[in-house]
C-alpha cells in the first residue's frame, strides 16, 4: 500500500458559493489557495485545504457599486470577517469510500476561528499525476456567526429573510506532489 500526496493548484480551484434569500439568491466564486489530498492505495484517506476570504467575487450583481457595496459586506463582521480571519479552513477527518470514486467526507471547517463537522459526498478522479475533486458542502452560516437577517436571531424580517443554508460547491485540481 502505497501513500501518495497531491498538492492542491489554486489557479484550477475554487468554490462556487449560492447563498438564498426569500426574494432569490446571490451566487460567486471564492479562491482555494493551498492544500493537499493524501490517497493510499489510489483511495483517498485524508487531505486539507485552506480558503481565501478575501477573495470573494459575486457574479449576479452587475452594477459596479452594488457589487462593490455587496462584497464589502461578505467581507464585514455580518458575514466572514475577511481583515480579521482571512482565511478559513478545511480538515477531513474521516474519510467512506463508496463506489465508483465516491466518497462520504466528514471534516472541520474552520471560518472566521469558528470550527464545526460537516459532512458531504465527494468525487475523486485520479488520472497519471493529476487529481480532481469535487462535492458540495452545504453549510448553515449561523453556526459561524453570521447572524446577519437570519429567521433564527431576528423576528419580523420579512422578505429581507436570508436563509440560514449556503451551499459551496467545491472543485479542487491537485498535482502529485514531487
Amino acid at each position: 500500500m502505497e501513500t501518495t500526496n497531491f498538492n492542491v493548484n489554486g489557479a484550477q480551484s475554487e468554490i462556487n458559493w449560492i447563498g438564498r434569500k426569500v426574494t432569490g439568491a446571490h451566487n460567486g466564486t471564492i479562491a482555494i489557495k493551498s492544500g493537499e489530498l493524501v490517497l493510499n492505495s489510489n483511495k483517498l484517506i485524508g487531505g486539507k485545504f485552506t480558503i481565501d476570504t478575501t477573495s470573494i467575487i459575486i457574479l449576479d450583481v452587475t452594477d459596479e457599486g452594488t457589487n462593490a457595496q455587496f462584497a464589502g459586506h461578505l467581507a464585514s463582521d455580518d458575514f466572514f470577517s475577511s481583515e480579521k480571519h482571512p482565511e478559513a479552513f478545511f480538515v477531513i477527518t474521516a474519510v467512506t469510500a463508496k463506489e465508483n470514486d465516491h466518497y462520504d467526507l466528514k471534516g472541520d471547517l474552520t471560518i472566521k476561528g469558528i470550527t464545526n463537522e460537516v459532512t458531504f459526498a465527494a468525487k475523486i478522479s485520479l488520472n497519471h499525476n493529476k487529481l480532481t475533486a469535487g462535492g458540495k458542502i452545504v453549510i448553515d452560516r449561523t453556526k459561524y456567526d453570521m447572524k446577519f437577517r437570519s429567521g433564527n436571531f431576528f423576528q419580523n424580517l420579512g422578505d429581507t429573510l436570508i436563509y440560514n443554508d449556503f451551499d459551496l460547491n467545491v472543485d479542487i485540481a491537485a498535482e502529485l506532489a514531487a
